[in-house]
């Protein structure tokens, strides 16, 4: 029986729809939904009326002063969740890929896709679609083997131990308030060198407090005498904790070490509550020094070699690129 695909664009006519990653979730398309600048697109793929795939990408608006699609870009963290082990995931995975590509390329100016686990698959797809690959690199700790804090540098070691003396404290967000001012500070240091796309508040406030019972993502700040100095923003998902936002007043609050604290936080709670792995988002193009990723290796992670997948608007400007990366 051919494969059935569906497109959804509004949560309220979303199925129920199983699944176990938070970047394929419902819960993060109506997060999307609900966040000015993005559109959710979610793919749902049936043999016959069983469900055996689904795939979950975002429409981000870039700069709203410039009109078309000159600035916007569409971004898919992981290749899907597919529920029948007997069916041919990447040909199933070239099937949404076709349909996502020409149902959003008029609308935006680069297609990325990001956390394949798997370097090589659905490489053939990804390539009869015109995309090409960039070699990227990906921070993770292990948090199953032993106490993440034997695997810190001596360095950071004492850098935690100084903040926490000069009198800094870290707690979980409990309140909307503390979302909003976090959000607010981070805006205004958050470097470009990290990421240069910032969502809008409301990305933070739904994914802090979606069903709390589940435990899809929390926020650690950073305090020093009531002020809030640093935070981060940690998702889970699988077993895994993602560090997905970061960041201290490094300069105003040099010796309390906010930046250091904020990270550590996420990690120590994730090792207490019996996570895996704890992955860094965002640790900057691997072909060149990146400030971020040397800072958060002395956290005792290890790099993994993978792959982005990318799609420029234009077919020259892809042959181009593969040119030059391939």
């Amino acid at each position: 029986m051919p494969i059935r695909l569906l497109t959804y664009t509004k949560g309220a006519k979303l199925p129920d729809i199983p699944g176990s990653s938070l970047f394929q979730s419902v819960e993060l398309f109506h997060v999307y939904e609900n966040t000015p600048g993005y559109t959710p697109i979610l793919m749902v793929a049936y043999d016959g009326n069983r469900l055996v795939a689904k795939l979950l990408a975002v429409i981000q608006r870039g700069n709203r002063w410039l009109p078309g699609p000159w600035t916007n870009r569409c971004q898919v963290y992981e290749p899907g969740e597919y529920f029948d082990d007997h069916i041919d995931k990447a040909q199933l995975f070239g099937m949404m890929l076709n349909h996502l590509t020409n149902l959003v390329l008029p609308n935006i100016f680069i297609i990325e896709f990001r956390n394949i686990t798997k370097p090589l698959f659905a490489y053939k797809e990804f390539r009869n679609n015109l995309y090409f690959p960039v070699n990227w690199m990906r921070v993770y700790n292990s948090l199953h083997s032993k106490d993440p804090e034997e695997r810190l540098y001596a360095s950071r070691k004492r850098q935690i131990q100084k903040g926490f003396a000069n009198g800094a404290t870290v707690k979980t967000a409990n309140s909307i308030e503390e979302v909003k001012s976090f959000v607010a500070m981070l805006k205004r240091i958050y470097s470009s060198k990290i990421l240069k796309h910032f969502p809008d508040i409301n990305f933070f406030i739904q994914l802090v407090k979606l069903h709390p019972e589940k435990e899809n993502a929390r926020l650690f700040i950073v305090y020093h005498k009531e002020k809030i100095i640093g935070g981060s923003l940690c998702a889970f998902s699988n077993g895994t904790a993602y560090l997905w936002f970061s960041g201290g007043m490094r300069k105003t609050h040099k010796i309390q070490y906010p930046g250091v604290l904020a990270v550590w936080a996420a990690i120590h709670y994730s090792y207490k509550h019996n996570y895996q792995h704890f992955e860094f988002m965002n640790v900057g193009v691997p072909f060149r020094l990146h400030g971020y990723r040397e800072f958060i290796l002395r956290f005792g992670g290890k790099e993994r070699s993978t792959r982005r997948w990318f799609r420029f608007r234009w077919k020259w400007l892809n042959k181009l690129a593969t040119w030059f990366y391939l």
